[in-house]
């Protein structure tokens, strides 16, 4: 394929800088070298149209792009739509969050700082197994994903979805295994890691997690300085987002409470009264918006006891690939536990999928 970069401006030359960090990585998907190429060449001229209109240019964010450009046909599901041109709007009737004693009256503090203080106590208060590092962390969600190959965002169907994270910190060159509708597929080493790829970010296992400080200004700290800088990427969203890749699963206590923490002190963060996740449950939610490139991402919580219960992300504004209100993203956590072997489904995992679809 020829390379035409010396050719393009050095702001369309930073996005496809950008898109291509994004792309990669066998850890999720196994493709071919020319599958992987033709994806990359179908985002590099969507993107290259979108500079080209009078709108400002859009690149939706890492955990979208992925799934997208990454899966095969049968795995197309993974960045996620609901729907098209529902309403967002907010409610005034919704109950607000209030503060809690640990961090300030209700009064002093902005409704999202509140929620997120109240999920992070909930959330260090939490029980949850210790995880050996020849262990490994299942997942069980409902993912639904939308397809932007074609230039449009074209809804897939809502999605079975399983995982089986290795615990050991590596490098693996085999992190574990996820199941789409039935279909098992390895989760290759990241793409550059010809060695394999340890415990880190983009591969959180228990212990790794356990080692981040609980202090959440140094937290935030470490994460504004791991996660991954990208030419015209905005950096308060970059990090919200790579937070919100961490949720769900098992995790500790007080690395679970660290985070919320961490992410109420990110500029813009706001709540989310109207948040639902993949299959519709209606929740709490903590939201930022990329305005540069019309995106909101939302994380969902229980209204009740505060356990996180998925994501989404949609489109703000219209764009060459759907109009203000489509859903590009949107997940549902069903069952988390602690298994012995990879692709072993925990004995309990209906029970638990039951009661967290209730």
């Amino acid at each position: 394929m020829k390379d035409n970069t010396d050719s393009v401006s050095p702001e369309r030359q930073g996005d496809r800088e950008e898109i291509a960090r994004l792309l990669p990585a066998p850890a999720d998907w196994d493709l071919s070298h020319e599958q992987h190429l033709r994806h990359k060449e179908l985002l590099m001229h969507h993107i290259d149209r979108d500079q080209a209109a009078p709108t400002p240019p859009t690149r939706p964010a890492r955990r979208l792009l992925r799934p997208v450009l990454l899966a095969p046909a049968t795995a197309l599901a993974l960045a996620g739509v609901l729907t098209a041109g529902i309403a967002l709007s907010g409610n005034d009737h919704d109950r607000k969050p209030t503060g809690s004693a640990s961090h300030g009256a209700a009064g002093d503090m902005q409704p999202a700082a509140a929620l997120l203080d109240q999920i992070s106590t909930a959330a260090g208060k939490r029980d949850t197994p210790t995880v050996r590092d020849d262990q490994f962390v299942y997942t069980r969600e409902k993912v639904r994903g939308a397809d932007l190959t074609t230039g449009k965002a074209v809804v897939g169907p809502l999605t079975n979805y399983e995982k089986w994270i290795a615990q050991e910190p590596g490098p693996l060159r085999k992190q574990g295994l996820t199941r789409e509708d039935g279909e098992t597929s390895v989760i290759n080493a990241d793409l550059g890691d010809t060695k394999g790829t340890p415990a880190g970010m983009s591969r959180p296992t228990y212990k790794w997690l356990s080692s981040l400080s609980t202090d959440p200004d140094k937290l935030l700290a470490y994460l504004y300085a791991k996660t991954p800088t990208a030419q015209g990427r905005e950096r308060d969203q970059a990090v919200f987002e790579q937070i919100g890749s961490l949720l769900g699963g098992v995790m500790p206590p007080r690395t679970a409470a660290a985070l919320y923490r961490a992410a109420a002190k990110i500029p813009g963060v706001t709540w989310a009264p109207q948040a639902r996740d993949a299959i519709g449950r209606k929740g709490l939610g903590i939201a930022r918006d990329d305005t540069r490139y019309g995106i909101r991402t939302e994380w969902v919580f229980d209204e009740k006891n505060y356990t996180y219960l998925g994501s989404r992300s949609y489109l703000t504004k219209d764009l060459s690939y759907g109009k203000a209100g489509t859903l590009l993203s949107s997940s549902a956590e069903i069952a988390h536990a602690v298994v012995d072997e990879a692709g072993r489904q925990p004995a309990d995992a209906k029970g638990a999928a039951t009661e967290r679809e209730s």
